[in-house]
């Protein structure tokens, strides 16, 4: 995550280092040595920091000027310097803004009068340069100096080297910067991770794509190990979230602005438009400006950053305003540091001794300053138990054949298994927050905080952590309250943010590809039941009942779709429609439109969209059917009960009608509109389908108890009715599924049909009992002659079909028994394809909207089968006298009620009412009298609106309170 600097720059910083740190404090009168290429001694409570051009190394502390050392071991029980290696890359991002927190936490250390009392630290600094190779070589020149530990480096691909070397050394390595997750592993007993593992910010960035509702992003990465390794992990948070990675776009280290937009517009061409970008802080805002130049910051991209980008901007304190116009709604992710008063204490210390190299401190800051303490108190309390500070010889390490590399001068820590346990056993709190670790060597409490960038600055819209998921409330607050994950995963929320185009509504994340190919949608060819799919001459080549679907769910959608439909099939059977499904999955078609059963091996390699049309499979058998009279409808009430309930109807509507009319606009209009208002609602009240809504008291009242009525009354006539209708019988043995299976009669089912499957593996039905039916007439035919004649004893379809069939027939063919799986018709696309969640919310819209309906009813409106009987038994009024009673009581209570209060309010109204009212809208007088009370007046009075009375007396009595004013101000002048 670090670029490489010269030498030149190299020897600039370690000038300037010199100058920053040539004054100290130590806790012991001590002097201060160095060992690379020579020696310099300065003076007491000075640290030295010695800069030379091919082994870069500064030492910061105390040292003795006698080492405890010999050739083969060094012992010391309570020695009086220990020795802190620091690597990593001084002249970065991240470094500038490290090398002075380092710095103030070995002066806090060796300020301390608890941790390491009478010894010193002295820190020997090595600049790794972020390079693999410079950086294994300082780490080697490092441990020439006996460290007992190393704090850094930055880099992952760095740390993986130096691991190998601290493990064979057993000199733990607390890293700081090294963010990889793959340095958890085994491999690395010795490698400490004092920052937050990518693991957990991986799971954050899905956390947030899932909460955004997208399904694909597109990686942009650096081809090093932190990258490659970090969007693994992304990877595989997403697939938890039924999301995925659709490309991984990789560019090498340093690599040229060419190449960057090159892989951009390659970017640019694909569907997903929300790319999460994890590279280095030294490189990164490099691909936003190339970005910009596309005119890929623009609404309808999505732009994800990981803690890289907070980093850069946490280390200006005043970013650049060319700078933020080219950040504008990005998303990023931060180190949730929480603010707490040892925080802004050390904050204000760095700032107040900043030198000019570094403007501000970003996050990793606090962790480096956290790790040098986490060193210290781990030694601290290593040695209060008897730990001894001790390097001995590796007879592994030895120089052979005249190598200069000086192996042999790398010593093994004797106590490094012990110091390593008692590094991973600490816990206490540092700037950074709670210093500790679990049994994956992970800081406990992982969190982070999501930004929004806009304007000249950004702004936190949430959290996410481990233990909450996304939250706007932060992490060390919710953690007090101990609540359960589930219950916390139910409440994710975030603030509102402000997307690239300074656009509001979240994105949709996705575009057709802007490569020329249009939708590729496969169509059955069918050779029977047309009326739903079939071939047409006229473009787009298709027709039927589904394609009529598909097209009108299209137009709601905010986007166009461009397609091509692809019939499947010759022609001359039904296609196999488990076939056309795998040719999706095979990304051989996008998708299928057609008369398509959700099933469940298909919903395992596909996505399907809302069913359109319900289905199931049904049995159907012949039908002889017994003439009846055309007016068997009316033959389960009397004569008298149709009379009653039909006044009833009109009764119960006219007095609604006089209940609502003043308050309901529903209720209003010219003569003819409220004449027409009575009626409908009177009458669709049978069917629960009035639309009016009653907005009175007395209204409602009246309703409740009269759709009671309805219901008991539809009730009794729909059992009536079947009880007559189900006297006729079937010319079938077969009474339903159940009897079709105990029977060894040939079964037809029809071309293509997923039922043959359903049958015989899950019914185990012999399958030499399945014949295959082609076309409708075939179906007509083996159903007329019958199992003896060579036909089948019933048909076992889908219940579209089935209906379609028999109304085609004149209903010579019923259905026995209920629907026995349940299923329905749905579009089916690619797996994860957002096609498919647009258009089932598009179908639901057609739904309520009742198109869907009407497309139905083009296409499908045949004649309604329905078997009818004949009973005697008919039901009359002495059986629902009591209800009607009731509901006619309610209806006058309601009325009486009702025009009490209205010649409550008109007394109220007249005279003094009209007055006002002609104030308010003056008119000619007429010669008659206007507050000669009549039944006209009531009327009119009785017709206004309620709360336009209620205007008008409330005008009244402003005006009489006016008035009673007026006339206590004309006596008091008198």
């Amino acid at each position: 995550m670090e670029r490489p600097v010269s030498w030149r720059s190299t020897l600039a910083t370690r000038q300037r280092l010199k100058r920053r740190f040539s004054t100290t404090t130590d806790k012991t009168r001590t002097t201060t040595t160095t060992r690379p290429l020579g020696s310099m001694v300065m003076g007491r409570t000075l640290f030295l920091l010695v800069l030379c051009l091919w082994i870069p190394s500064e030492a910061v502390g105390r040292k003795e000027p006698s080492s405890p050392t010999s050739v083969n071991s060094t012992v010391s029980s309570r020695p009086k310097v220990v020795k802190l290696g620091v690597l990593f890359t001084v002249d970065s991002v991240i470094g500038r803004s490290v090398l002075p927190a380092i710095m103030a936490a070995v002066n806090d250390v060796n300020s301390s009068t608890s941790i390491l009392p009478g010894i010193g630290l002295q820190v020997i600094l090595h600049n790794t340069n972020c390079s693999a190779f410079l950086g294994t070589m300082e780490a080697l020149q490092l441990m020439e100096n006996d460290v007992v530990a190393v704090v850094g480096p930055l880099s992952s691909g760095i740390a993986h080297i130096i691991s190998h070397v601290v493990n064979e050394l057993h000199v733990p390595l607390l890293s700081f910067g090294a963010t990889d997750p793959t340095l958890s592993a085994l491999q690395y007993p010795y490698f400490i991770r004092t920052t937050q593992n990518d693991y957990f910010q991986m799971y954050a960035v899905a956390a947030f794509v899932d909460y955004c509702r997208w399904r694909e992003v597109i990686a942009i990465y650096v081809d090093d190990d932190n990258g490659r390794n970090g969007i693994s992990v992304l990877g595989d948070a997403l697939s938890k979230k039924r999301a995925k990675i659709s490309y991984k776009a990789a560019f090498p280290p340093g690599a040229s602005e060419s190449d960057i937009s090159d892989l951009l517009n390659e970017l640019n061409l694909m569907e997903s438009r929300v790319y999460v970008l994890h590279v280095n802080p030294d490189t990164g805002l490099e691909i936003f400006s190339i970005a910009k130049k596309l005119r890929m910051m623009d609404s309808g991209y999505v732009w994800i950053a990981t803690d890289w980008l907070p980093s850069v901007l946490d280390s200006f304190e005043s970013p650049d305003p060319g700078t933020m116009d080219l950040l504008q709604g990005i998303v990023a992710f931060r180190h949730h540091i929480p603010d707490t008063d040892l925080k802004r204490s050390l904050l204000s210390r760095l700032k107040s001794q900043r030198v000019k190299e570094t403007v501000s401190f970003n996050s990793y800051a606090f962790y480096a300053y956290d790790s040098v303490w986490l060193a210290a108190r781990a030694l601290d309390a290593y040695l209060n138990e008897g730990g001894n500070i001790s390097f001995s010889s590796d007879p592994k390490l030895q120089d052979t054949n005249g190598s200069m590399l000086q192996l042999a001068s790398l010593r093994t820590f004797d106590g490094g298994p012990q110091f390593l346990q008692t590094i991973l056993e600490m816990n206490f709190t540092g700037v950074s927050g709670q210093i500790e670790f679990d049994t994956d060597k992970n800081l406990v409490h992982p969190a982070y905080e999501i930004l929004n960038i806009g304007g000249s600055g950004s702004h936190r819209i949430g959290y996410w952590s481990n233990h909450s998921g996304l939250s706007v409330i932060a992490p060390e607050t919710l953690y007090l309250k101990k609540s359960s994950n589930t219950s916390s995963l139910r409440n994710q929320q975030l603030y509102s943010v402000l997307w690239p185009g300074q656009v509001t509504t979240t994105p949709r994340g996705w575009v057709f590809p802007n490569n020329g190919q249009p939708l590729r949608i496969a169509v059955p060819n069918r050779v029977s039941y047309k009326d739903f799919v079939s071939k047409d001459k006229d473009p787009p080549g298709v027709q039927g009942y589904c394609i009529d679907v598909f097209e009108a769910a299209l137009k709601l959608l905010p986007y166009p779709v461009p397609r091509k439909y692809m019939l499947f099939g010759n022609g001359e059977r039904n296609p196999s429609y488990d076939e056309l499904v795998e040719h999706v999955a095979q990304n051989n078609f996008d998708a299928v439109v057609g008369d398509v059963t959700i099933v469940t091996n298909r919903t395992r390699i596909v996505d399907f969209t809302q069913p359109f049309m319900p289905s199931g499979l049904v049995v159907v058998v012949p039908f002889v059917e017994q003439k009846s009279s055309p007016w068997s409808f009316l033959e389960p009430f009397t004569t008298q009960m149709w009379c009653v309930t039909g006044a009833f109807f009109l009764f119960v509507g006219t007095v609604v009608w006089i209940l609502e009319h003043r308050l309901n606009p529903e209720f209003r209009g010219s003569p003819r509109k409220q004449l027409i208002t009575v009626f409908w609602f009177s009458f669709s009240t049978m069917f629960f389908s009035h639309r009016e809504n009653t907005v009175s008291g007395l209204g409602r009242l009246v309703l409740i108890i009269w759709l009671f009525v309805v219901l008991i009354i539809n009730s009794s006539y729909t059992a009536s009715l079947t009880s007559i209708l189900t006297v006729q019988q079937l010319s079938s043995q077969i009474e339903g599924i159940d009897s079709l299976i105990s029977s060894t009669e040939p079964i037809g089912i029809q071309d293509g049909s997923f039922a043959r499957k359903y049958l015989v593996d899950d019914l185990n039905i012999a399958e030499s009992r399945i014949v295959t039916l082609k076309t409708m007439e075939d179906y007509i035919d083996a159903l007329q002659r019958g199992p003896k004649a060579g036909g089948v004893v019933a048909v076992v379809d889908e219940l579209p079909y089935i209906e379609l069939l028999m109304s085609s027939s004149h209903c010579k063919f019923r259905t026995v028994g209920r629907e026995f799986t349940k299923s329905g018709w749905g579009f089916a696309f690619q797996r994860d394809s957002p096609l498919a969640v647009d258009l089932s919310t598009a179908i639901l819209q057609l739904s309520e909207s009742g198109d869907l309906q009407r497309i139905h009813d083009e296409w499908l409106n045949k004649k309604d089968c329905t078997s009818v009987a004949v009973d005697s038994n008919k039901l009359a009024l002495t059986s629902f006298w009591g209800l009607f009673l009731i509901c006619g009581i309610a209806c006058v209570i309601a009325l009486i009620i009702f025009f009490a209060r209205i010649f409550c309010q008109y007394n109220k109204f007249s005279p003094e009412s009209e007055n006002t009212a002609e104030e308010i809208q003056p008119v000619r007088r007429s010669r008659r009298p206007s507050r000669t009370p009549s039944l006209k007046k009531l009327m009119v009075f009785v017709d206004k609106r309620e709360a336009e009375i209620k205007e008008i007396l409330r005008e009244n009595k402003k005006r009489r309170h006016s008035q009673s004013l007026e006339d206590r101000s004309v006596s008091s002048s008198m």
